[in-house]
């Protein structure tokens, strides 16, 4: 019962939210840092011996074999605190914006936080299904109501990304319940059991793929984000890039690997190319951008390629540095565009060849901005630099030329966000600009709690590892139940 309160919580809250006026986002944000306590209660609930925990079982539609089942394992346990952690921080983030009808604007976060846990904590593939598709309703309204001058051609370009990859990923889910044997089910231990030929298994691999891939993105899949992400209002951008996109990651970690695992050896070599193209591509194009929110964006979609690259290697060192560096990327993006909003809001230009010199007036904000930014170019100490070695290692045991251009992530992520930094922060002041101010009391409440889990992360990081190792093991056995997958602890 618990585990169903941690879910629709924020559903409960999205509709106080909607009643209570000029009160709007106050009630959003005691709400959702409720919520976070609560999943506080689940981490220290959980047994470190793994295995998936707090379930609940119930048929929702007996007739289909389809079923209300949900639970925990440590991959979804880390997954539902990263999403109780930012979405409190993303409300507060909002306060220095005047949105119109913001108690819309805060119950969509709201349910959208909701759609998020029912898809991390869902053992039935059916209501995986469903609290995907109702994760995708509130992202597309704030983007269209809340978004930029082109925002209903590219929320319209968004949703036919993204409404292609779910009719694929329903296709395959229904072809797979036809599959289980007896009254048919979408159970997640029934599809696990699945005896598919190398055939069935690699159409069921695509399928399921490239819905999970749109969602990443994964190029050549990816040319909707950098628009979206660039024209979404700061906490829409927030909410795609540091919480839903690890809705496909962990797609790939749940739902494809353990079904069809000989599709995923069959392909994998295909995969880690497209992950090393768009790592490279997406660096590349990163560097020559003058907006810094949209350079954050193609920077996203370089480290997200990590992360495939890691988890298609099937090493246990790859699986396991994705899981952490999901919650690493998540917490370092959002802390670079609440940084991006702060520039825009101070200097209304994101224009980086137009800033400067902003340490002169505003050494604190200056000085979070670094270690953000380090953070997010892998430094040591910093979480960032645990989750990409990890990746680098797995993506190694798997090939060493695609770890030599994998890696290439890290130096060009280097020169291109140094140089955003210099030129935004270091150099001569743009005398055109006013004084740029110091950071308000409520934009550090944002930003420390950031700064915390990046060298807490950095500097113990078997605290988070420890929580998700035991699944990543069960993960691998069931992806190579032959014994051949490398095995050493880390």
């Amino acid at each position: 019962m618990m585990i169903s309160i941690l879910i629709f919580f924020p559903l409960i809250v999205a509709l106080a939210v909607l009643l209570s006026g000029e009160k709007a986002k106050q009630t959003a944000l005691t709400g959702s840092v409720i919520q976070y306590a609560l999943s506080v209660y689940f981490a220290l609930s959980f047994s470190p011996d793994g295995g998936t925990q707090f379930s609940q079982n119930y048929w929702w539609v007996k007739g289909l074999g389809i079923s209300y089942h949900v639970g925990m394992d440590g991959i979804s346990l880390l997954l539902v605190l990263l999403t109780t952690f930012l979405t409190p921080l993303i409300i507060l983030s909002s306060f220095s914006h005047q949105y119109k009808n913001p108690g819309l604007f805060y119950a969509l976060i709201l349910f959208m936080q909701m759609a998020l846990i029912g898809v991390f904590v869902s053992l039935d593939a059916f209501l995986f299904y469903v609290f995907w598709e109702l994760a995708l309703i509130p992202i597309y309204l704030i983007c269209l109501i809340w978004g930029g001058k082109e925002r209903v051609k590219i929320t319209l370009k968004f949703f036919i990304y993204t409404l292609f990859g779910s009719l694929l990923m329903l296709v395959a889910l229904i072809w797979l319940w036809a599959q289980t044997p007896g009254t048919h089910t979408f159970d997640i231990q029934a599809l696990y059991s699945l005896s598919l030929t190398d055939t069935q298994q690699s159409w069921v691999f695509w399928a399921l793929f490239i819905a999970f891939a749109i969602k990443i993105p994964i190029f050549p899949f990816h040319t909707w984000q950098p628009d979206t992400y660039t024209d979404s209002p700061t906490q829409g951008t927030m909410l795609l890039s540091g919480i839903m996109l690890k809705m496909g990651i962990y797609g790939i970690l749940r739902w494809l690997l353990p079904v069809v695992p000989d599709g995923a050896r069959e392909w994998a070599d295909l995969v880690i190319l497209l992950s090393v193209i768009g790592i490279v591509y997406a660096s590349l194009i990163a560097w020559v951008q003058k907006d810094f929110k949209r350079l954050i964006a193609y920077s996203s979609i370089a480290h997200v390629g990590l992360i495939t690259a890691g988890v298609l290697s099937l090493s246990f060192q790859g699986v396991h540095g994705g899981v952490f560096q999901m919650l690493s990327h998540g917490i370092n993006v959002v802390g670079l565009f609440f940084i991006a909003d702060i520039i825009q809001r101070r200097t209304d230009t994101r224009d980086m060849s137009s800033l400067g010199g902003i340490r002169l007036d505003a050494p604190v904000f200056s000085t979070y901005f670094i270690i953000i930014l380090l953070a997010s170019v892998a430094l040591p100490l910093t979480n960032g630099f645990v989750g990409e070695f990890l990746l680098l290692n797995g993506i190694y045991q798997y090939s060493t030329s695609a770890a030599v251009f994998s890696g290439l992530t890290i130096i060009f992520g280097a020169v291109y966000m140094l140089r955003s930094y210099r030129k935004i922060v270091l150099g001569d002041k743009n005398t055109t600009l006013a004084p740029f101010k110091e950071l308000t009391l409520n934009e550090k409440w944002v930003l420390v709690p950031l700064v915390i889990l990046i060298f807490w992360m950095g500097i113990f990081p078997d605290f988070f590892l420890s929580i998700s190792e035991p699944s990543v093991k069960t993960l691998r056995d069931i992806i190579y139940a032959s014994g051949t997958l490398e095995s050493n602890p880390l």
